[in-house]
């Protein structure tokens, strides 16, 4: 096993238990942290996840926002 997966590994290792499983199809809420100006907030909304790309903690996926 290579350095890069060994520690992709062990990362993964630590977060498992705070990522939720969902899956295409699913109404997911996401919460996105905006700047604006000098300032960061939390915006959420919710939308169904339209896509799903696995690739360990590189992992991305789509939301179309309702």
């Amino acid at each position: 096993m290579d350095i890069i997966a060994q520690l992709d590994a062990e990362q993964a290792a630590k977060l498992a238990p705070t990522i939720p499983e969902f899956q295409p199809g699913d109404t997911v809420i996401v919460h996105v942290k905006v700047k604006e100006c000098d300032r960061w907030r939390i915006q959420a909304y919710e939308g169904v996840c339209i896509a799903r790309q696995v690739g360990g903690l590189q992992e991305r996926f789509t939301v179309r926002k309702i």
